[in-house]
């Protein structure tokens, strides 16, 4: 009994002695952590040992509902040492950064429609690709038809902001020739169209049902035997299942009809109409999780991985209910995306090599 108390007195002691110390040399604590944090994370690149073929990455999975956990869409294909980046989501240029994504290996970027959802992150991304990515000519901005008038809108908002950076830090560390974005549209009545072309990286478009949005596409990204299609906004669609024929990894979105079925009920016996209309609307231009999975299924995906997933899951506790009867649907593996996830596919195999960047 006796040593028991002389071990009990000792480890409070212990304990308060650790206390005091951290009382004490709090400032001290705080620098060293910093410092080591700040040798292990600038200028670390979560590319950096990735394997020739492509990497993908969710940077944003969510949607214009408030979700604490994602940002909105944005997913990032890396072939071999070049960066594309689909879409532009609020908060995606500055989850790109957290998750060591190399702003200085970004080729282009690609949108799939103009719904302010997927652009209104695109201002942050052509700064980060400029002042952080040190680039010398605007960001390729690919399109379907009317992306010039969004990369002349955000050029064009960000004008002064360039000026300021440039009397700041100098023309040499931020060349005024590489601020801002360059669109390059793409026709999409003719059904499917190679965007891209280079180095062994193929990118085809085609259009979707995402009505009464025109146009909206999805693409396909094709190197070294390895592919990904990401769907961007839209209802099950024919043209997407030919699009996906075969692919490694299919990333869909997904909205749960019964779900947002339960806000609009709610929000009717509120009396907030106006709100119980949009959320009665947004079902019939969008697509079911198990319409997602019927769609991996027929194009014969490799792996399911949902996106700009609504309503918000805030919480793990929730997937099961919002993925419900998909896997009758597709007997392939499915998952619910999650910003950070990543999918490495290397060229010469069939493997996927699942990841989380955070």
């Amino acid at each position: 009994m006796r040593i028991l108390k002389t071990a009990l007195i000792i480890l409070a002691a212990l304990l308060l002695a650790g206390a005091v110390a951290r009382t004490v040399f709090s400032v001290q604590i705080g620098e060293a952590v910093f410092r080591s944090a700040v040798k292990k994370n600038v200028g670390a690149s979560a590319l950096a040992d990735a394997p020739d073929g492509l990497t993908v990455v969710l940077v944003g999975t969510g949607s214009p509902l408030p979700d604490p956990k994602r940002a909105g869409p944005m997913t990032v294909v890396a072939a071999g040492n070049r960066v594309f980046i689909v879409d532009a989501g609020a908060g995606s240029g500055r989850k790109f950064g957290e998750f060591a994504l190399p702003w200085g290996r970004v080729e282009a970027a690609f949108l799939t429609h103009f719904h302010s959802d997927h652009i209104d992150g695109l201002g942050e991304v052509m700064l980060q690709h400029w002042a952080a990515g040190g680039a010398d000519t605007p960001l390729a901005l690919y399109g379907p038809e009317g992306v010039e008038r969004i990369a002349a809108g955000f050029n064009e908002a960000y004008a002064q902001d360039a000026v300021y950076r440039i009397a700041h830090h100098g023309a040499d560390v931020v060349p005024p020739s590489g601020a801002g974005a360059e669109a390059f549209p793409f026709a999409t009545d003719g059904g499917a169209v190679r965007v891209y072309e280079r180095d062994g990286l193929t990118i085809t478009a085609v259009p979707v049902d995402h009505s009464p949005v025109h146009p909206a596409v999805a693409y396909r990204f094709d190197y070294k035997g390895r592919s990904v299609t990401i769907s961007g906004d839209t209802k099950k669609d024919q043209a997407l299942i030919d699009l996906a024929r075969d692919t490694d990894v299919l990333v869909h979105e997904a909205l749960n009809d019964e779900m947002v079925g339960e806000i609009a009920d709610q929000l009717d016996t509120l009396g907030a109409k106006r709100l119980e209309k949009i959320m009665h609307d947004i079902p019939d231009y969008h697509t079911s999780p198990i319409q997602a999975a019927e769609v991996a299924s027929e194009a014969g995906a490799g792996l399911l991985v949902f996106t700009h997933i609504v309503p918000a899951q805030p919480s793990r506790i929730l997937y099961p209910a919002f993925l419900k009867g998909t896997k009758k649907a597709f007997d392939g593996p499915i998952l619910m995306g999650e910003d950070g996830m990543a999918f490495v596919l290397p060229a010469g195999s069939s493997k996927i090599e699942r990841k989380r960047l955070d």
